[in-house]
């Protein structure tokens, strides 16, 4: 399943099924077929995102200086997609979105 996210501000930005439920659940979302994000929503939802991202790259620096205090090789985060990079389309998406008034919606 694909999630395309469509609104009258922004272009449509498709996700990946569990790409698309990650960031609606972070947002506090129900990941349903269909939804609406409206604009008085979109502050919230660009703090919340925000917040994860900065709370899973403060769970690899962590990890990272563990590793280094122990005298052991610093886990490779490399090969994975960080939530930032997933999340940036979409936190482009709420703040022209936001900024215009308009919401966004996914599965009309």
């Amino acid at each position: 399943m694909l999630f395309k996210f469509k609104s009258k501000a922004a272009g449509d930005l498709i996700m990946l099924e569990p790409n698309g439920r990650r960031v609606l659940e972070i947002i506090g979302k129900d990941p349903g077929p269909k939804g609406i994000i409206l604009p008085e929503e979109m502050p919230a939802a660009t703090q919340a995102l925000n917040a994860a991202i900065a709370r899973e790259e403060a769970e690899q620096q962590a990890a990272i200086d563990e590793a280094r205090a122990k005298g052991e090789v610093p886990p490779r985060f490399d090969g994975a997609v960080s939530l930032r990079q997933r999340a940036v389309p979409f936190l482009d998406m709420l703040q022209r979105c936001s900024s215009a008034g308009k919401e966004i919606v996914w599965g009309v």
